[in-house]
């Protein structure tokens, strides 16, 4: 058996601010963005590198799903990043100021810091050893 978790849906206010800040301030690719309607759109932005899962940009349409943006997990970390390069990364979130809600710190099992998406969604930053 082979099976690949390939793709995750976080819920977002509007399209164009969540691209803007995953492709600009994270350095994400913008895979696809395709009409589905006049309101919905089929938004896929990724890390660069080989594989790994995707995030679909997914719009609140309702209420409730307005409610989840930035909470998605009840204010647990919800979505980790390796990397191969640590500090060049972490340099990167200072820069383009976003929210560091845990700074680097030393685990068994790498380098870490957590930060902020821009809605509150919370992210290890982690470079495994």
């Amino acid at each position: 058996m082979n099976q690949q978790l390939v793709q995750i849906a976080l819920v977002v206010r509007d399209y164009d601010e969540a691209i803007d800040f995953y492709t600009r301030k994270l350095g994400f690719e913008l895979i696809e963005d395709t009409p589905i309607s006049e309101t919905k759109r089929w938004v896929v932005v990724a890390p660069h590198g080989e594989g790994g899962c995707r995030l679909l940009l997914a719009k609140a349409a309702d209420e409730q799903q307005i409610a989840r943006i930035g909470n998605q997990t009840g204010g647990r970390v919800f979505l980790f990043m390796h990397t191969d390069n640590f500090d060049r990364d972490y340099e990167r979130l200072v820069a383009e100021n976003i929210t560091i809600v845990r700074p680097p710190s030393e685990e068994s099992y790498g380098k870490v810091a957590v930060f902020a998406d821009l809605y509150g969604n919370l992210w290890d930053l982690i470079e495994p050893r």
